[in-house]
């Protein structure tokens, strides 16, 4: 009932914004609604490479908002955050800016009224979905009416939905109650990285630079994601175990969320196997100088594949997850790599695994289908298209290629 109340005076003050900031005039400007960095910045590089001859404006969340804010030489403002004056600031840009991007669900896009003229852009912030979202939260059915309604006002302002799948889309439309023609087939920036050979190999050299004890290993990068009950986030690996059978040849680099103490191992007796990279390389970089990947529910699996290295799945508590949150889909079915439930098996099945070479391919056939490596050229061809080209120029454009 408190947060209820709480959400309501917070829309009401942004209501307020909106309703005055919209009768400023439209301008030739894009803003970038930001959780997470990398689809944003890799359109705001391209935009920049493109010259783009208007404004582009960055709102944040504190998640992201210290790296893009290094990273660009743009207005960065933090959303969500209690700062008034970057609050007032993120409601006019919002409501002044003929193409809005965002990465996530913001709530106070239910109270934003945008003009016919502005197009709202869905990027989403993974390149694919094994856990539940949007409608598809089976925690959405407890929530109030009015919770609901915010919900469906939300996502109604999404006018578009960029999707690097049919797979996905097909999930979108019922995560977002979107339709077909609302989809943009582009596939998602971020993933342009993983089509980047040479990029690779810079990358490898620098990271083996800084880490050199590590250059000769097998590197298996275990990244599990974050469960919904902050009590379960935790390290669930015998390491004595781990430390036991792979010993010598490999190196094992964990990648927790940031409110994960992983001092409840001993850092010191297994240094010669186990590293904690929390924070401390880039997930892309971990993704490329790694041998095996070993995740849950997670979406890096969706880019992963892209490398064709091995993959194993530690869903340790399927059983609860598939509760709350859910899947959109059993395990199994969604998932190409062995899938295992102790550190037991987890030890053999890195000491024996062989790839499935057709499961590889239907899934990255599935779920990587508009993803090619030129992602952020097709975003940013659509944005500068809505900007300086008429409707029917485009429409002509898409029928020649596009």
């Amino acid at each position: 009932m408190v947060r209820e109340i709480l959400i309501t005076l917070y829309l009401f003050f942004y209501r307020v914004l909106f309703t005055i900031f919209k009768l400023f005039p439209l301008k030739n400007k894009v803003v970038l609604i930001a959780s997470f960095k990398d689809n944003n910045l890799y359109i705001f590089r391209e935009l920049e490479k493109k010259q783009f001859p208007g404004e582009v404006v960055f709102l944040c969340k504190k998640s992201c908002f210290a790296d893009i804010n290094k990273a660009v030489s743009v207005p960065v403002f933090q959303i969500e955050a209690g700062k008034f004056i970057d609050e007032v600031k993120a409601a006019y840009h919002l409501m002044t800016a003929k193409t809005v991007i965002v990465d996530n669900y913001y709530g106070f896009l239910a109270v934003a009224q945008f003009r016919k003229e502005v197009e709202c852009i869905q990027i989403w912030h993974a390149a694919g979905a094994i856990k539940n979202f949007g409608y598809l939260d089976p925690a959405v059915a407890n929530r109030s009416r009015c919770a609901k309604k915010r919900f469906r006002k939300v996502y109604s302002n999404f006018h578009k939905v960029v999707v690097g799948s049919t797979a996905f889309a097909q999930i979108f439309e019922k995560a977002f109650d979107v339709k077909k023609d609302q989809f943009l087939p582009f596939g998602y920036p971020r993933t342009d990285f993983f089509f980047n050979e040479s990029l690779h190999e810079e990358r490898k050299a620098k990271f083996f630079e800084k880490y050199p004890m590590y250059q000769n290993k097998k590197i298996i990068l275990y990244a599990p994601t974050y469960r919904p009950n902050k009590d379960d986030n935790r390290l669930v690996l015998d390491i004595q175990k781990m430390y036991e059978g792979l010993k010598g040849e490999y190196m094992l680099f964990i990648r927790m969320h940031p409110s994960v103490n992983l001092r409840e191992w001993d850092d010191i007796k297994y240094k010669d196997i186990v590293a904690d990279f929390s924070g401390k390389a880039s997930i892309n970089d971990l993704l490329i100088v790694s041998d095996y990947l070993i995740t849950d529910y997670s979406s890096i699996p969706f880019e992963y594949v892209i490398l064709n290295k091995p993959m194993i799945f530690y869903p340790y508590d399927l059983k609860e997850y598939a509760n709350n949150p859910g899947l959109v889909d059993q395990y199994d079915n969604i998932v190409p790599g062995p899938i295992v439930f102790n550190t037991d098996e987890l030890i053999h099945a890195i000491q024996s695994y062989e790839i499935n070479k057709e499961k590889y391919r239907m899934f990255d056939l599935k779920w990587n289908e508009y993803n090619n490596g030129k992602s952020t050229q097709n975003m940013v061809q659509y944005i500068f298209n809505r900007h300086f080209v008429e409707d029917h120029e485009y429409s002509k454009l898409k029928a020649e290629g596009f």
